[in-house]
C-alpha cells in the first residue's frame, strides 16, 4: 500500500499531537519537531531539504546533514533522501550520492529533466529511489509533468516485471492517480490545516478526516499506461 508522509512542521503542537502514530516527513530545513516525530511516528523519512533550501536561495551544508542522519537513522523504519543538487547534471548528483555514509538506509534522487537511462541504472543499484519534479517538469500534475511521468514508467516497466519502490517527492497529490509510487510525500496538512479552523467544534473532526482521506487514495500496484489499448471480454485487445 503507498505510504503517505505529511511534511512537519504542523503547528501548534496540540494539532501534532492528533496525527500521533501516522507517517511523517522531516526536513533538515526545518528539524524543529524531529525528536516528537521520532518517538510517535509509524515510520519517518529524512529529507535532505536541498528543494526548500534552492527556492530561498540557502547554501546546502552536507556534512551537517550527514550527522543529523546518523542521530536520528537508528530505527529501521526510518529512511533518509540522499543528497542532490536541483539544478546539477548527473554527473554531479552521482558524487553525492557515491559520498553517502549510510547505505541503502538513504534513497537517491532522479529529477525529472535528467535522462531516463540514469533513472532506469539507479533502480538497477538501489531498492528505493525518489522521482523529483523539476525544470519544465516542475508544475504537479501539469501535461509536461504528465507526459514525462508516462514516459518514464513505459520504460521502467519495459525492463522490471515487478513494480520497484520509488517515492515521489512532493507528490501527495498524485494518490490515486495511474503511477504505482510506493510512498509520496507532501506538507499540504502543515500549511492548509488552519484552513478547517472556522468549522469551529468540527476542527478535530475535520482534520482527522484530511489525513485519513489523503492515507486511505492508493496508487495502483503496477501502472496504468492511459494509451494501451483496453482488453475485450474475451480476452484480445480492443
Amino acid at each position: 500500500m503507498t505510504v503517505h508522509y505529511h511534511g512537519t512542521p504542523i503547528t501548534p503542537a496540540a494539532t501534532l499531537l492528533k496525527l500521533r502514530g501516522r507517517h511523517f516527513c522531516v526536513s533538515h530545513m526545518r528539524p524543529d519537531q524531529i525528536e516528537w516525530c521520532d518517538a510517535n511516528a509509524q515510520s519517518l523519512m529524512l529529507d535532505n531539504g536541498a528543494f526548500s533550501k534552492w527556492k530561498s536561495g540557502k547554501a546546502t551544508d552536507w556534512p551537517a546533514y550527514y550527522a543529523w542522519c546518523d542521530r536520528w537513522l537508528d530505527r529501521p523504519s526510518t529512511w533518509a533522501v540522499i543528497p542532490d543538487d536541483i539544478e546539477a547534471g548527473s554527473q554531479e548528483q552521482d558524487a553525492l550520492i557515491r559520498e553517502w555514509p549510510f547505505g541503502h538506509r538513504g534513497a537517491p534522487a532522479y529529477h525529472l529533466d535528467e535522462p531516463i537511462e540514469r533513472a532506469l541504472r539507479l533502480l538497477d543499484e538501489w531498492p528505493m529511489i525518489c522521482f523529483g519534479a523539476n525544470g519544465e517538469y516542475a508544475a504537479i500534475p501539469a501535461e509536461a509533468f504528465v507526459a514525462r511521468m508516462d514516459e518514464l514508467w513505459r520504460e521502467i516497466g519495459k525492463r522490471h516485471s515487478k513494480t520497484p519502490k520509488i517515492h515521489m517527492l512532493r507528490g501527495m497529490q498524485l494518490s490515486g492517480w495511474h503511477w504505482p509510487f510506493y510512498s509520496v510525500d507532501s506538507t499540504d496538512v502543515g500549511q492548509n490545516h488552519h484552513r478547517l479552523k472556522k468549522l469551529g467544534d468540527c476542527y478535530e473532526w475535520a482534520l482527522e478526516q484530511k489525513v485519513d482521506r489523503w492515507d486511505a487514495m492508493q496508487c495502483p500496484a503496477r501502472f496504468i499506461d492511459p494509451e494501451a489499448p483496453e482488453p475485450s471480454l474475451f480476452g484480445e485487445a480492443a
